[in-house]
């Protein structure tokens, strides 16, 4: 898939998104609200997206500008890069850490989350590292293609959690400064990649979040949809 049919490809995902998704969101009460970019958060969660691959390229870009965004406009006082090196040798929570940090935002209020290895993953380790930090009220900034990915889990999980959606228009993709940087910091030696380690059915139960491994301590047991924030500290989130 080249980057033009990965961008339509987006903006199909993303209409019916709304289409089909957006009015159960809104009536259900008991689910994942949107969070408007004028909130404030003390930390955002950012889920990766593999490095260097030419189909998601312009997704990529666009996660990390967002997130650049909501910084630079105090919605967002830290930021959560998260993902591990999946489907190439690049760890996506360093690599894309070390692009915020070369477009300008504090290193001291960029962190990279390196275990999660799919989407359900980034937003539970996220969570947690968030707790281990202090902060309090946290939101994850992605595309519409990643919160269909993400919605059925954060329901059961984490409600409280909102999604703050891309808006393509407060993001240049194709103007933006994007600066050119150094990977070899986020390169893992002996890699191997998730499709030669896990099976599909492996791979699909963990796009489900049934392949967390739970810190001793955290009961948080996804089949029994318990919520994440009375077992994981995170009662108070907004």
């Amino acid at each position: 898939m080249n980057q033009r049919a990965a961008f339509f490809f987006f903006v199909f995902c993303a209409v019916l998104f709304f289409l089909q998704g957006s009015h159960n969101i809104s009536r259900a009460q008991n689910t994942v609200q949107f969070a408007k970019a004028t909130e404030h958060f003390d930390a955002i969660i950012v889920p990766g997206i593999p490095y260097k691959d030419p189909a998601l390229e312009i997704i990529f870009k666009a996660r990390i500008l967002w997130a650049k965004y909501l910084f630079d406009n105090g919605v967002a006082d830290n930021i959560i890069f998260s993902g591990g090196a999946v489907y190439n040798p690049y760890v996506e929570g360093i690599i894309m850490k070390t692009y915020a940090d070369s477009l300008g935002i504090p290193p001291a209020h960029t962190f990279s989350e390196v275990q999660a290895e799919h989407s359900t993953e980034n937003i539970y380790y996220s969570l947690l590292m968030a707790r281990q930090m202090g902060f309090r009220k946290v939101a994850v900034a992605t595309d519409h293609y990643q919160a269909i990915i993400i919605k059925k889990f954060m329901d059961k999980n984490c409600p409280d959690v909102k999604l703050i959606l891309i808006e393509f228009k407060k993001i240049n993709l194709i103007a933006a400064p994007w600066p050119e940087i150094d990977p070899s910091a986020a390169c893992v030696d002996d890699f191997v990649s998730l499709v030669e380690r896990e099976d599909r059915i492996k791979r699909f139960k963990g796009t489900l979040g049934m392949n967390i491994n739970y810190d001793e301590g955290d009961t948080l047991n996804y089949p029994q949809r318990r919520s994440l924030f009375s077992l994981a500290g995170l009662s108070s989130f907004r």
